[in-house]
């Protein structure tokens, strides 16, 4: 087990099945860690056992609920609704893809559902789980291929 201070949605925690693209909430549930990125212009491939890629400025994550790549990581540019995975602020430094609600996917359940750098002062984030950065070099460390982490409604 490991244990760090995270932050989590601005608007709390949400049972998954109740989650919507853009509700601002951490969904509640065990998920798999799919693949580490990282931005090899501002850090070194983290030492990990999960498969790890680095970043690049075509990088992206659909965000479109009407889009057959919801949920998925997309090459840039890109028609639909999306996010930019190289971002000019550190929280993606170092991110770690969960696997909610990708096999299978379900339109507006809830997209880009990530372990990232946390913010200054541990702000929530807008559904993600976030960490400081050092704490996450050490979690990446010690997670095992087949590891889960498990976000809990209280």
């Amino acid at each position: 087990m490991f244990e760090a201070k995270c932050a989590l949605g601005k608007q709390g925690v949400i049972a998954m099945e109740y989650g919507r693209e853009g509700d601002g909430k951490t969904p509640a549930g065990t998920y798999p860690f799919r693949k580490v990125f990282y931005r090899p212009d501002r850090e070194e491939a983290p030492v990990t056992e999960l498969a790890t890629e680095p970043l690049t400025p075509e990088h992206g994550w659909c965000d479109d609920e009407t889009s057959p790549q919801y949920n998925r990581l997309v090459r840039l540019p890109f028609g639909p609704s999306h996010e930019k995975m190289w971002r000019e602020d550190a929280l993606y430094d170092l991110v770690v893809v969960l696997g909610h609600n990708d096999d299978p996917v379900v339109p507006g359940l809830g997209s880009a559902i990530f372990l990232h750098v946390a913010r200054d002062g541990f702000k929530p984030t807008l559904g993600c789980v976030a960490m400081e950065k050092d704490a996450l070099r050490r979690f990446l460390r010690q997670v095992k291929a087949g590891d889960t982490l498990k976000v809990v409604l209280t």
